[in-house]
Protein backbone atom coordinates (compact mmCIF):
# COMPACT_ATOMS: atom_id res chain seq x y z
CA UNK A 1 0.00 0.00 0.00
CA UNK A 2 1.24 3.48 -0.88
CA UNK A 3 1.54 5.80 2.11
CA UNK A 4 1.47 9.57 2.22
CA UNK A 5 5.17 9.50 3.16
CA UNK A 6 5.96 7.45 0.05
CA UNK A 7 4.22 9.99 -2.17
CA UNK A 8 5.81 12.93 -0.41
CA UNK A 9 9.38 11.72 -0.96
CA UNK A 10 8.72 10.35 -4.46
CA UNK A 11 9.27 6.70 -3.51
CA UNK A 12 8.04 4.38 -6.26
CA UNK A 13 5.22 2.29 -4.75
CA UNK A 14 5.38 -1.50 -5.21
CA UNK A 15 2.20 -2.59 -6.97
CA UNK A 16 0.99 -6.18 -7.10
CA UNK A 17 1.57 -6.33 -10.86
CA UNK A 18 5.09 -4.92 -10.60
CA UNK A 19 5.96 -7.37 -7.84
CA UNK A 20 4.68 -10.39 -9.78
CA UNK A 21 6.46 -9.31 -12.98
CA UNK A 22 9.74 -8.88 -11.09
CA UNK A 23 9.44 -12.39 -9.63
CA UNK A 24 8.67 -13.88 -13.05
CA UNK A 25 11.53 -11.98 -14.69
CA UNK A 26 14.02 -13.16 -12.08
CA UNK A 27 12.78 -16.74 -12.45
CA UNK A 28 13.15 -16.61 -16.23
CA UNK A 29 16.67 -15.21 -15.88
CA UNK A 30 17.62 -17.98 -13.44
CA UNK A 31 16.19 -20.63 -15.75
CA UNK A 32 18.08 -19.24 -18.73
CA UNK A 33 21.32 -19.10 -16.73
CA UNK A 34 20.93 -22.71 -15.71
CA UNK A 35 20.36 -23.63 -19.34
CA UNK A 36 23.62 -21.99 -20.39
CA UNK A 37 25.59 -23.47 -17.49
CA UNK A 38 24.33 -26.91 -18.46
CA UNK A 39 26.62 -26.78 -21.48
CA UNK A 40 24.36 -25.60 -24.30
CA UNK A 41 25.91 -22.15 -24.60
CA UNK A 42 28.31 -23.34 -27.29
CA UNK A 43 25.53 -23.41 -29.87
CA UNK A 44 25.40 -27.21 -30.03
CA UNK A 45 22.11 -28.90 -30.84
CA UNK A 46 19.95 -30.18 -27.96
CA UNK A 47 20.24 -33.83 -27.05
CA UNK A 48 18.16 -36.34 -29.00
CA UNK A 49 14.59 -36.46 -27.72
CA UNK A 50 14.85 -33.13 -25.91
CA UNK A 51 13.27 -29.78 -26.82
CA UNK A 52 15.32 -26.65 -27.42
CA UNK A 53 14.39 -24.14 -24.73
CA UNK A 54 16.12 -20.90 -25.66
CA UNK A 55 14.37 -19.79 -28.84
CA UNK A 56 13.78 -16.63 -30.87
CA UNK A 57 10.25 -15.41 -31.45
CA UNK A 58 9.18 -12.65 -33.84
CA UNK A 59 6.68 -10.62 -31.85
CA UNK A 60 5.31 -7.27 -33.02
CA UNK A 61 8.06 -7.02 -35.61
CA UNK A 62 10.92 -7.64 -33.16
CA UNK A 63 13.03 -10.72 -32.52
CA UNK A 64 12.66 -11.71 -28.87
CA UNK A 65 14.97 -14.31 -27.32
CA UNK A 66 13.18 -16.22 -24.57
CA UNK A 67 13.51 -19.39 -22.48
CA UNK A 68 10.49 -21.63 -23.13
CA UNK A 69 9.26 -24.79 -21.40
CA UNK A 70 8.23 -27.68 -23.69
CA UNK A 71 4.50 -27.38 -22.82
CA UNK A 72 4.35 -23.60 -22.48
CA UNK A 73 1.50 -21.78 -24.19
CA UNK A 74 1.95 -18.61 -26.19
CA UNK A 75 -0.35 -16.70 -23.82
CA UNK A 76 1.89 -17.51 -20.85
CA UNK A 77 5.01 -16.52 -22.79
CA UNK A 78 3.56 -13.22 -23.97
CA UNK A 79 2.16 -12.18 -20.61
CA UNK A 80 4.67 -13.47 -18.10
CA UNK A 81 7.97 -13.55 -19.97
CA UNK A 82 7.63 -10.78 -22.54
CA UNK A 83 5.44 -8.49 -20.42
CA UNK A 84 2.76 -8.11 -23.12
CA UNK A 85 -0.19 -8.11 -20.75
CA UNK A 86 -2.67 -6.82 -23.32
CA UNK A 87 -3.20 -10.49 -24.15
CA UNK A 88 -5.75 -11.55 -21.53
CA UNK A 89 -6.22 -14.99 -20.01
CA UNK A 90 -9.89 -15.80 -19.52
CA UNK A 91 -11.03 -19.41 -19.81
CA UNK A 92 -7.54 -20.77 -20.64
CA UNK A 93 -9.33 -23.37 -22.79
CA UNK A 94 -9.60 -21.69 -26.18
CA UNK A 95 -13.27 -20.84 -25.71
CA UNK A 96 -13.60 -17.14 -24.78
CA UNK A 97 -11.25 -15.41 -27.25
CA UNK A 98 -9.77 -12.97 -24.71
CA UNK A 99 -6.26 -14.19 -25.55
CA UNK A 100 -6.60 -13.79 -29.33
CA UNK A 101 -3.43 -12.78 -31.18
CA UNK A 102 -2.53 -12.82 -34.86
CA UNK A 103 -0.10 -15.42 -36.16
CA UNK A 104 0.88 -14.60 -39.74
CA UNK A 105 -2.14 -12.25 -39.75
CA UNK A 106 -4.61 -14.98 -38.77
CA UNK A 107 -6.39 -14.92 -35.40
CA UNK A 108 -5.48 -17.68 -32.91
CA UNK A 109 -6.28 -18.38 -29.28
CA UNK A 110 -2.85 -18.02 -27.69
CA UNK A 111 -3.89 -19.99 -24.59
CA UNK A 112 -4.17 -23.15 -26.70
CA UNK A 113 -1.15 -22.52 -28.94
CA UNK A 114 2.23 -23.90 -27.87
CA UNK A 115 4.98 -21.31 -28.05
CA UNK A 116 7.35 -23.77 -29.72
CA UNK A 117 4.88 -24.01 -32.59
CA UNK A 118 5.17 -20.35 -33.62
CA UNK A 119 8.90 -20.20 -34.28
CA UNK A 120 9.50 -18.63 -37.69
CA UNK A 121 6.02 -17.09 -37.74
CA UNK A 122 5.02 -13.47 -37.09
CA UNK A 123 3.06 -12.92 -33.88
CA UNK A 124 1.11 -9.68 -33.41
CA UNK A 125 -0.47 -8.67 -30.10
CA UNK A 126 -2.67 -5.69 -29.35
CA UNK A 127 0.45 -3.76 -28.30
CA UNK A 128 1.79 -4.14 -31.85
CA UNK A 129 -1.12 -2.35 -33.54
CA UNK A 130 -0.15 1.23 -32.77
CA UNK A 131 1.31 3.41 -35.51
CA UNK A 132 4.88 4.77 -35.56
CA UNK A 133 3.82 7.85 -33.59
CA UNK A 134 1.59 5.98 -31.16
CA UNK A 135 -1.63 6.54 -33.12
CA UNK A 136 -4.41 4.03 -32.66
CA UNK A 137 -5.22 1.38 -35.23
CA UNK A 138 -8.43 2.10 -37.16
CA UNK A 139 -10.14 -0.79 -35.34
CA UNK A 140 -9.12 0.54 -31.93
CA UNK A 141 -10.45 3.98 -32.79
CA UNK A 142 -13.71 2.50 -34.07
CA UNK A 143 -14.11 0.58 -30.81
CA UNK A 144 -13.85 3.86 -28.90
CA UNK A 145 -16.20 5.68 -31.25
CA UNK A 146 -18.85 2.96 -30.95
CA UNK A 147 -18.44 2.61 -27.16
CA UNK A 148 -17.48 -1.04 -27.64
CA UNK A 149 -15.55 -1.67 -24.42
CA UNK A 150 -17.61 -2.03 -21.25
CA UNK A 151 -15.49 -3.69 -18.54
CA UNK A 152 -12.76 -3.96 -21.20
CA UNK A 153 -11.51 -7.44 -20.35
CA UNK A 154 -12.47 -8.99 -23.68
CA UNK A 155 -11.60 -5.90 -25.70
CA UNK A 156 -8.02 -6.82 -26.76
CA UNK A 157 -9.26 -10.15 -28.11
CA UNK A 158 -12.17 -8.46 -29.86
CA UNK A 159 -9.77 -5.97 -31.44
CA UNK A 160 -7.39 -8.66 -32.66
CA UNK A 161 -10.21 -10.76 -34.14
CA UNK A 162 -11.52 -7.69 -35.94
CA UNK A 163 -8.08 -6.81 -37.30
CA UNK A 164 -7.61 -10.38 -38.52
CA UNK A 165 -11.02 -10.28 -40.21
CA UNK A 166 -10.32 -7.02 -42.03
CA UNK A 167 -6.95 -8.28 -43.23
CA UNK A 168 -8.65 -11.27 -44.82
CA UNK A 169 -11.85 -9.49 -45.87
CA UNK A 170 -11.56 -5.68 -45.89
CA UNK A 171 -15.24 -5.13 -46.74
CA UNK A 172 -17.24 -7.78 -44.87
CA UNK A 173 -21.01 -7.83 -44.68
CA UNK A 174 -22.51 -7.48 -41.23
CA UNK A 175 -23.33 -11.21 -41.25
CA UNK A 176 -19.74 -12.09 -42.17
CA UNK A 177 -18.42 -9.83 -39.43
CA UNK A 178 -20.77 -11.40 -36.87
CA UNK A 179 -19.58 -14.86 -37.85
CA UNK A 180 -15.91 -13.87 -37.67
CA UNK A 181 -16.36 -12.32 -34.20
CA UNK A 182 -18.41 -15.25 -32.83
CA UNK A 183 -15.41 -16.74 -31.04
CA UNK A 184 -15.06 -13.73 -28.73
CA UNK A 185 -17.28 -13.81 -25.65
CA UNK A 186 -18.27 -10.60 -23.86
CA UNK A 187 -19.46 -10.96 -20.29
CA UNK A 188 -21.01 -7.47 -20.51
CA UNK A 189 -23.06 -8.42 -23.57
CA UNK A 190 -21.79 -5.53 -25.73
CA UNK A 191 -21.83 -7.59 -28.91
CA UNK A 192 -23.69 -5.05 -31.06
CA UNK A 193 -21.28 -2.30 -29.99
CA UNK A 194 -18.30 -4.40 -31.08
CA UNK A 195 -20.03 -5.38 -34.31
CA UNK A 196 -20.84 -1.74 -35.06
CA UNK A 197 -17.17 -0.93 -34.49
CA UNK A 198 -16.06 -3.58 -36.98
CA UNK A 199 -18.37 -2.18 -39.63
CA UNK A 200 -17.20 1.39 -38.91
CA UNK A 201 -13.57 0.29 -39.22
CA UNK A 202 -14.33 -1.46 -42.51
CA UNK A 203 -15.72 1.79 -43.92
CA UNK A 204 -12.68 3.76 -42.70
CA UNK A 205 -10.05 1.32 -43.94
Amino acid sequence: MTTTDDMAIGRDPVTRRRFIKSIIASGAATSAAAYYLAGCSDGSAPAAGSVERLITLKVNGQDRRVDILPNETLAMTLRYKLGLTGTKLGCDRGECGACTVLINDVGHNSCSTLTHGVRGRAVTTVEGLEGPNGELHVVQQAMIDELGPQCGFCTPGQVMSAVGLLKANPKPTRAEARQAMAGNLCRCGAYDHYLNAVMRAAKSA
